[in-house]
């Protein structure tokens, strides 16, 4: 078990449920103001920060095991 990685793993993990939650509220809010010049640039900032936060889960988990279980050793 490499502890550094397990760590920095759930780092991660935290940060994209974090984001999970900021980003759907960000989307609903531009949804709800569609006549506002600002729309399309808060709708986009909402977007990034929902598939930053599902990048960051699964690059997260995928650390999170690889300090667990330890890498593939390669032949």
């Amino acid at each position: 078990m490499n502890k550094k990685k397990v760590v920095k793993g759930f780092r991660k993990v935290f940060w994209g449920i974090g984001i999970c939650f900021v980003a759907p509220v960000i989307i609903m809010q531009a949804f709800k103001n569609q006549g506002h010049p600002m729309y399309w640039l808060v709708l986009v900032i909402g977007l990034i920060l929902l598939f930053l936060a599902i990048g960051l889960g699964f690059i997260g988990v995928s650390t999170l095991v690889g300090g667990l279980f330890g890498e593939k050793k390669k032949k």
